[in-house]
């Protein structure tokens, strides 16, 4: 990742995962913020805690982001994953509010 740049909120929530702190990956997110992977949402902070919990830091994950292109406030990377629950490469969006993450969307894969 070292030679990819991200904006500071993207790379607070790949740190966390990474270093598997489950509360800096809620902080990472505002108050409303949501992850959606393949289409299931987990919305605020309880929601962002159980999909961190199932499917990121309680399945051991590690991410390698890949490659990232910044728009506006819309990060769209590539990105590693290793994990008890998928391992692979998936594409990543995530959208900046101020200094967090309004939402990190998975899209599925075709």
């Amino acid at each position: 990742m070292s030679d990819v740049t991200l904006p500071t909120p993207v790379k607070v929530m790949v740190d966390a995962i990474n270093a598997a702190d489950t509360d800096a990956f809620v902080d990472a997110f505002t108050p409303d913020g949501y992850v959606s992977d393949w289409g299931t949402v987990k919305a605020g902070p309880d929601g962002v805690r159980e999909w961190a919990g199932s499917d990121a830091i309680g399945a051991g994950a590690r991410m390698t982001v890949l490659s990232a292109e910044t728009d506006g406030d819309t990060t769209r990377i590539r990105f590693g994953w290793a994990s008890r629950v998928f391992n692979g490469e998936s594409d990543g969006i995530f959208v900046v509010e101020g200094d967090k993450l309004a939402s990190f969307t998975i899209p599925p894969s075709h």
